[in-house]
Formats: structure tokens, sequence, C-alpha cells
């Protein structure tokens, strides 16, 4: 790391290894976006999923950027086409696109503001519009459309890690564990939102863990976020379903040794799509470098 003058960003389901062995910055991606604009090393490690690189990559022409595996992909970005945009855009005239982070560069090109889970709400609102077209997460929408008055108009992507909890796991829980405290990230379905006592983003769940310090809780996102938080926390229980992503798995301490032994592989982005996604990205850390939720 050193030697490529490389520092290395890393979400937070990454195991622990990896989070706390490693990872010069860790973070929601909100945060990785952020630290990514202030990086100066020349050598950029991207330890999350491919929309995770190309957003830093985006942000850093200039520099190498790096993941540690090509196939680290996600389901949420795959579930939309630039035509689905253009879709949306016809059917819906006038009405602003925003777009999640968790999607690639050619769909950030296509729309007006990205957001992540943790500004989404001030994002929509901040474009002054009656109604917004979001893309593609529809658990995060609803979440969205149950905290503002403007109109959401959804897409019907899931990430295939958060829709498998049920709410009626979460009462097993309840029941099984007397006390516990069950926080859960917007990308879950509204029922398991329902059934939750706090909804966050992956800083958010982290802040209100240290804010509230629950003697039990259970964090409803995927399993490796809990095994971090809780090496921090060790005077607090985490009961933990584990639902793993098995995109986010596919980085891994011998990669990132490997990827900056041989700078593989590196992330590209066309110039053209950069600079509209660019746009895109921008206009959304104007907004939205708040403490989020």
């Amino acid at each position: 790391k050193k030697e490529r003058n490389a520092v290395i960003l890393a979400h937070n389901y990454m195991t622990p290894e990896i989070y706390h062995g490693v990872a010069d910055v860790v973070g929601d991606s909100l945060q990785l976006a952020i630290e990514a604009t202030r990086a100066e090393a020349d050598v950029i490690v991207q330890c999350g999923v491919h929309f995770m690189a190309e957003t830093a990559k985006i942000l850093n022409p200039a520099k190498t950027v790096l993941i540690p595996d090509m196939e680290a992909g996600c389901s949420l970005a795959e579930s939309i086409t630039p035509a689905g945009i253009a879709e949306m855009r016809a059917r819906y005239p006038g009405a602003p696109v925003v777009t999640y982070v968790n999607t690639s560069a050619e769909i950030k090109a296509e729309s007006d503001i990205c957001c992540t889970s943790s500004n989404a709400v001030e994002i929509v609102e901040s474009l002054g519009a009656g109604r917004v077209i979001f893309l593609p997460d529809e658990f995060l929408g609803r979440y969205v459309a149950g905290r503002t008055a403007v109109e959401i108009i959804l897409w019907h992507g899931h990430c295939e890690v958060h829709e498998r909890f049920r709410a009626e796991d979460l009462r097993a829980y309840r029941e099984s564990y007397p006390g516990i405290q069950i926080f859960a990230h917007p990308e879950c379905p509204p029922d398991v939102l329902a059934e939750a006592d706090y909804v966050g983003s992956t800083s958010g769940l982290i802040r209100h863990v240290e804010a509230t310090r629950p003697e039990r809780v259970m964090l409803v996102t995927e399993c490796s976020m809990s095994d971090n938080v809780a090496a921090e926390n060790p005077d607090i229980e985490f009961i933990r379903p584990c639902n793993l992503c098995p995109h986010m798995k596919r980085i891994s301490l011998p990669g990132i040794l490997h990827s900056l032994e041989t700078l593989e592989y590196q992330i590209e982005v066309d110039p053209s799509i950069a600079a509209r996604a660019r746009l895109a990205v921008e206009r959304m850390l104007e907004v939205g470098r708040g403490s989020g939720g």
C-alpha cells in the first residue's frame, strides 16, 4: 500500500479482517463517495462492489481506481437500464430522475441527481418538484414516499440481501429475545420496516447503536456489518440474522494484496458517460453532505 501510495476504502459490509485490518476509510456509500473526493493517494482500492468503484473513478478521473474482483456486482444495480429510464421519462414528462448510488455509471449519466439511503429524503425535497421518478430501489422509494409530500414514482428493483428479510421472522426474534431492539435498513420490505424500532442507512444504524446503547440489538442488513459494529461495542449483545451479500464477499484480503501488487483490476469509465454521471453525483454531494439518517 505504501509503495503504491494507495488508499483503501471499505464499505460497512466488508468482513472484519478488511474493515478493521487494512481499510483506511470505512463507511456507507455516501461516506465513501465523499472520501473519494478527498483522496490524495495515487491509487484508490475500492473494497465494495463495482458501482462503488465506478463512483470513485467518476470523482477521480486522473487516479487509478482498483477493485479486487471485477465480478463483485449488485442485483439492484442490474435491475435498471438506460432504456428503463427513457421509458419512465416518457411516461412522466418533466419529472426529475433521482437515482440511488447503487447503480452503474451509465445509469447515473441518465439521471438528474443521485442519492444514498442516508440522504434520499433530503435529495428528493431539494428539487422543489411535485413529482419525482425514484430509481431503482422500490423499498427505499416507498420509505422516502412515507416521509415527504413529494409524489414518488417507483421502479421495482430490489436488493437480493435485504428483500429476503420477513416481518414474521422479526416478530419471532422479539419473542425469543425479550427487550431486543431491531434496527433495519430502508432497502428492506415495508412490513419489515414497520416492525423495526429504528430505520436508517448503514452509517445511521451504527450511529443509533452508539447513541442509544441497547443491551441487545439486531441489525436487519448484511450480516458482516453486525460483526464490525459488535467488535467496536463489546458490551452490547448482537443477535445476528445472517443474510450475506455474495458480491461483497468476493472481496478478500488475498484479492486486495493481488490488486495492489499487479494494479488489477482497473476501473475505466467512458469519458462522455463519466462527465454526465459526475454531474449527478456532484449535485448529490452539494445537497447531501449532512449527517444523513
